[in-house]
């Protein structure tokens, strides 16, 4: 399923430039992705589109607090990954809505944990569903594999 949404996010750059489900899946079955796969990550970014418009946490954008992972969040996503996420929060690149998006997707997966580099991937497609703009170094930080450098 990841590499389906590195696919699409290399393919089709701005959000809202990619087709309709039906032709997505017909798009990414040609580029020779399995149809299993290819379902996962159509259910996936259905539930992303959702999170991003109905049930938005309330939080204010500004918010200070401390986020409390609960014990099944600390499972799915260790140590790495909620300190890459407070990382890009105190960078300004997540705002506390935006990282519980994050949390929402990742406690979608199937897989009982996640790891940096799908964590990155998860943030890069929140915030590019999102829209917001990306700074380049921000970007090629998503983009690579290279989680030995956030190990603390």
């Amino acid at each position: 399923m990841f590499d389906i949404l590195v696919y699409l996010f290399e393919n089709y750059f701005r959000a809202d430039a990619y087709p309709d489900p039906e032709q997505l899946a017909l798009k990414l079955t040609a580029a020779g992705f399995e149809d299993e796969e290819i379902t996962e990550a159509l259910e996936w970014l259905d539930g992303l589109q959702q999170a991003g418009e109905d049930s938005r946490p309330g939080i204010a954008a500004d918010n200070t607090s401390t986020r409390c992972y609960s014990d099944e969040e600390q499972a799915r996503l260790d140590v790495e990954c909620r300190g890459f996420m407070a990382f890009l929060e105190n960078s300004g690149v997540l705002s506390p809505l935006t990282r519980e998006m994050i949390i929402e997707r990742a406690m979608a997966l199937p897989e009982t944990g996640v790891s940096l580099s799908k964590l990155k991937i998860i943030v890069l497609m929140v915030l590019w569903n999102q829209h917001q703009a990306m700074d380049t170094l921000i970007l090629e930080e998503l983009l690579s594999g290279d989680d030995a450098r956030f190990i603390h």
